[in-house]
């Protein structure tokens, strides 16, 4: 065996150290979490108030911390840690260097989630570790700026007293969603690793128009168990990216006693697998002969199906096996066996397929349930621009599934009043010239319009905002031109009454349609 593969670290391997368990899942219990905030998965430290004498993005690393004795820098003792500098008083106030203040680190999550259980590990600090910590968590959609995310708000998620050269570990009582964490430290020293473990929210509205790997960690993928660990973890099968070494993969002990080894997977959602990756890269003598796979239960199953048929494999090679290769890529599966044979180990697993209808409208549900109330009526408000409405819907939560939330928003807009009908529609362009990307696509119909159905059509709008106020709305996903134009001559002979409610039941056709589509890659 290589001296790397006993030294194996890996998104798994370092959160061990600290928790005794990394493996992904959504549940609770030992062994249940990933860690949502190691380097390996994406992590990253974007901003920290001090880091004198050893830098933020260690907290992060993937690796267990190591200490080399009388390693000395131009700023004293090397650590493999987060470090800041000595609180003083400073002459004329306070200032940012107030012994009374805190020291603080803001992490992006690698894989947002809920967090259940944190890791703070001061391995190493012994004299120099803070007195006490404090996470606090937030929850931000898109890509902030550093700036954007330091200024909060947050919300306290837990705290500890800490001691010097050890992991503590604390149990959230009340587990929340979050992008990003803060570790505040009082009043100063040095932290070796922060590991946050907790279940993933995978966001469906990325999948959208593409295949997915459906065992990543990033769709909630997990490791349930494995046969041996003896090298390293299986769990690093599933992290993004490359191995850069052996150790970064799943290796198992040498057989003497037949059979084969086996890791059980559970994919993020439940679909059809299009593709599998087995990757041996690095794994020249250590890669098995055969590998086979097998799809465990399903939605409504209980039995095991064969989904690849036992294959050779050949050393330090990334395989690529679909249909031709015996997959079977009509069934569904949401937990899957890879069986090695005898034994070895590999790099990197990918089941890429398409998750079905059914399971990623769950997992979107799931993140929307999960999140804060104010970013949840974001989220509704780019579908109907009716604050009161959204804040009643978001309240409603949870929801059973997609088609409760749906029914619930368009009860809610066709119950609008007068005030919030006018606020909703003024979020929508006129028919003919959209706002935005979405409105073009929901109004592609449009374009089959000749040149005096066109001029027809704007001059119909403007003839509509004088007689009732707003602009002519119409659910127009789907509908040609021809039907949008012939609509809006019918509408304008309805009394103001009458077209109201007309108003009201488009407008909730064009929630749904939008709520929907936001879960339906």
């Amino acid at each position: 065996m290589t001296a790397g593969a006993s030294e194996a670290t890996g998104m798994a391997a370092g959160a061990s150290e600290a928790t005794g368990s990394a493996a992904g899942a959504s549940g609770a219990g030992a062994g249940a979490f990933v860690d949502l905030a190691v380097r390996a998965a994406g992590g990253g430290v974007v901003a920290a108030s001090d880091e004198t004498f050893a830098e933020k993005e260690n907290l992060v690393s993937t690796a267990a911390a190591t200490h080399a004795a009388h390693t000395f820098g131009h700023k004293g003792q090397i650590y493999d840690g987060w470090e800041t500098r000595r609180r003083r008083a400073v002459p004329g106030g306070p200032g940012p260097m107030d012994p009374e203040g805190d020291d603080w680190a803001v992490i992006r999550l690698g894989l947002p989630g809920i967090v259940h259980r944190v890791v703070v590990d001061t391995a190493f600090f012994d004299g120099n570790h803070p007195v006490s910590a404090e996470i606090d968590v937030r929850w931000i959609e898109g890509h902030p700026s550093p700036d954007e995310v330091v200024d909060g708000p947050w919300e306290p998620l837990c705290g500890t007293d800490l001691q010097g050269d050890t992991a503590h570990t604390v149990e959230v009582e009340h587990p929340r969603a979050a992008t990003h964490v803060r570790l505040r430290i009082h009043p100063d020293g040095g932290v070796a690793r922060l590991r946050v473990l907790g279940e993933v929210l995978p966001d469906v509205r990325r999948w959208r128009g593409i295949g997915v790997d459906l065992a990543s960690l990033a769709a909630g993928g997990r490791v349930v168990d494995a046969s041996n660990r003896h090298y390293s973890p299986p769990e690093n099968l599933l992290l993004p990216g490359s191995a850069a070494h052996m150790g970064e993969g799943w290796e198992t002990r040498r057989r003497r006693e037949g059979g084969f080894d086996w890791v059980d997977v559970a994919l993020g959602v439940a679909g059809r697998v299009h593709q599998v990756v087995v990757d041996t890269t690095h794994f020249v003598g250590n890669a098995p002969g055969t590998v086979r796979l097998v799809a465990l239960g399903g939605p409504g199953a209980d039995r095991e199906v064969e989904l690849l048929p036992e294959t050779a494999v050949q050393p330090d090679t990334e395989h690529w096996f679909g249909v031709p290769d015996g997959l079977d890529d009509d069934l569904v599966v949401d937990r899957v066996r890879v069986e090695v044979r005898p034994d070895g180990g590999f790099a990197r697993l990918r089941l890429v397929g398409r998750p079905t209808v059914e399971a990623a409208a769950a997992a979107g549900m799931r993140r929307f349930g999960a999140m804060p109330a104010a970013v949840a009526e974001q989220v509704l408000l780019g579908c109907a621009s009716a604050p009161d409405w959204a804040a009643a819907v978001v309240a409603g939560r949870p929801y059973a599934d997609l088609e409760a939330l749906v029914r619930a928003a368009s009860a809610g807009i066709l119950a609008l009043d007068e005030k919030d009908l006018a606020a909703a529609l003024a979020g929508h362009a006129p028919i003919g010239t959209p706002h935005d990307a979405t409105g073009a696509r929901e109004q592609a119909g449009v374009s089959s319009l000749g040149e005096a159905a066109t001029r027809e059509l704007a001059d119909g709008n403007r003839a509509y905002e004088e007689r009732f106020g707003h602009v002519y709305l119409v659910r127009a996903a789907g509908r040609s031109g021809e039907e949008m134009l012939a609509l809006l001559r019918e509408r304008l002979g309805h009394d103001p009454e009458t077209e109201a409610d007309v108003a009201r039941a488009q407008l909730a056709e064009i929630t749904a349609l939008r709520i929907e589509a936001l879960w339906t890659p």
